[in-house]
């Protein structure tokens, strides 16, 4: 059996309990898989809903719990959580527990059901309820769907420390296209002929001096890294200007402008990237749909800092006074994470929907960069050339576009620096290719609000 390898990814602020001996143990018996962290009780809480608003609809999960005795114990099912309120019938279920060195799983019994789907917290069998009515415990009722002996599985120790669910996907297998689904040119001649046409570039309104991007995204997928990208290619070397990081909330607090030099002592480049507060979930926190609406209208000024609480307000003064096109958002890049896309909440997804809207109401352009290839196609990891012959990569860019609204012309797939020390010229290719796109959006905008027979905006 091949290796399994093990994704270690965190949603928001979660980190897995899972010590690495146990989870290579569970990936062994499951195959070649990767887990990802979707619900941890300590921090959404040991209630049903918290459980099935992470864990509903993601396919094969493993819960993994844990008590004070030093017992880790839990269970897998290969069928979706729905709240169907019907028998599942899984016959790849089985109970897990290790405690010290010993460990023991525990097949479900052939023609018995594997759980009950209904609206309460996970079971198996009907026998072992884990945050039993809400609370830190494991319930074992009795029954013969998987043969129990609980002082095996968890001792005498029924209250819970942890509760972990993880979601269970193949390690994509990495196949290539026939011929590339799109084409770029790998070349140190292409690069330098891109930077030359952004230095150059010259917005269709003559009342435009810079073009300015507006990047919006989850917290960690990447904003605050592509300005410090970008900089890094025109600097001659890698730069980290913008905090970057994965923190589990926003290191971005502020609303800022970047313009990017040619060069350290270079004029500025016709283009500004603007950062902003990340997008999460939970209402009161992260970038206010009310802000967005204020930075697409100039109304922000650089270094305004955020209050998720209350939306920005401007001054009566500049609130009366439109503000010029110069002032305003000419394009908008949603900044999306390629390995975490699948795990995207409906709520992230409505947030996205509701700020679309809004962009689309005010006919400005949007792109969506997908970064962290890398991270998703080990082909990709390999080789970045590969990224435009990877199926996978192709997949995912179909899978943005359609949970996004956005054409897949539109879904551009980069890498950004993070840990290099030195420029590559594959990376730098993709990100001045993204970035060139983003220019000649921002003009198709320009074109689309030209004053009509000679009338001013």
């Amino acid at each position: 059996m091949q290796k399994a390898k093990v994704r270690k990814v965190s949603m928001d602020t979660l980190t897995s309990n899972l010590p690495e001996e146990r989870r290579e143990q569970l990936c062994a018996s499951l195959g070649n898989v990767e887990l990802t962290l979707l619900y941890k009780a300590s921090v959404h809480g040991y209630n049903a809903s918290a459980f099935h608003q992470r864990c509903d609809r993601q396919g094969p999960t493993l819960l993994v719990a844990y008590n004070r005795s030093g017992y880790i114990f839990g269970g897998y099912t290969s069928v979706d959580y729905t709240q169907s309120g019907r028998d599942i019938t899984d016959e790849e279920a089985f109970l897990f527990s290790f405690q010290g060195g010993t460990c023991s799983y525990i097949k479900v019994n052939s023609g018995y059901n594997a759980r009950y789907d209904d609206a309460q917290g996970p079971n198996f069998g009907q026998q072992l309820y884990f945050c039993y009515n809400n609370q830190p415990v494991v319930y074992y009722q009795g029954g013969s769907a998987f043969n129990i002996n609980t002082s095996s599985i968890y001792g005498k120790d029924t209250q819970l420390s942890e509760c972990e669910v993880y979601k269970v996907e193949q390690e994509p297998q990495a196949s290539i296209e026939e011929k590339p689904w799109r084409k770029v040119l790998w070349t140190a001649e292409r690069k330098d002929e891109l930077m030359k046409m952004i230095r150059n570039h010259k917005p269709l309104m003559a009342s435009v001096s810079r073009v300015s991007i507006l990047m919006i995204g989850p917290v960690g997928a990447g904003k605050s890294s592509f300005f410090n990208s970008i900089n890094s290619i025109f600097t001659g070397h890698v730069t980290s200007k913008a905090m970057s990081g994965s923190a589990g909330t926003s290191l971005t607090v502020q609303f800022r402008t970047y313009p990017v030099k040619d060069g350290r002592e270079g004029k500025p480049l016709p283009f500004v990237l603007c950062d902003t507060m990340g997008l999460e979930e939970r209402s009161g926190a992260g970038l206010d749909i009310e802000d967005i609406s204020s930075i697409l209208q100039g109304h922000v000024p650089d270094r305004y800092k955020f209050n998720p609480m209350a939306p920005f307000q401007p001054d009566e003064q500049k609130a009366s006074k439109p503000a010029s096109l110069q002032e305003k958002i000419h394009c908008v890049v949603y900044v999306i994470d390629a390995t975490k896309i699948s795990l995207m909440s409906d709520k992230l997804e409505e947030k996205h929907a509701a700020i679309r809207r809004k962009v689309n109401s005010l006919g400005i352009a949007q792109i969506v960069l997908m970064t962290k290839v890398d991270e998703a196609c080990s082909l990709v990891e390999e080789d970045l050339q590969s990224i435009y012959v990877s199926s996978y990569i192709k997949a995912k860019v179909q899978e943005v576009s359609s949970r996004l609204g956005v054409p897949v012309s539109c879904v551009l797939p980069v890498k950004n620096y993070s840990q290099e020390l030195e420029l590559e010229l594959n990376c730098d290719v993709l990100l001045l290719t993204a970035l060139q796109q983003m220019l000649r959006f921002a003009d198709d905008y320009f074109d689309d609000i030209r004053p009509v027979e000679g009338k001013p905006i």
